[in-house]
């Protein structure tokens, strides 16, 4: 079963959040459907299921590897670079 390889390397505590919502989606004045947390540096972006998918591009911008959820109730975390459950 693939791990991945880099949940080990994240900061401790978690960064904070930058904002509430994706950043992105408020500048264009489109709506998230939800949000994921970048555990590298704090970013809120909207997920896959959003129209602009704020969340990989910001990994894909910045290599940042493991986002976790941002919606209450919910604490799963996914390795964007291994593609898997983290």
């Amino acid at each position: 079963m693939k791990q991945c390889t880099h949940a080990d390397a994240l900061p401790h505590p978690e960064p904070e959040p930058c904002g509430e919502t994706c950043p992105e989606c408020l500048a264009e004045g489109t709506d998230p459907v939800q949000l994921r947390l970048c555990l590298s540096c704090g970013h809120v972006g909207c997920c896959d299921s959003s129209p602009r998918q704020h969340a990989t591009a910001h990994h894909k911008e910045t290599g940042h590897p493991v986002m976790r959820t941002f919606e209450p109730g919910e604490s799963w975390r996914w390795c964007f670079v291994d593609h898997v459950l983290v």
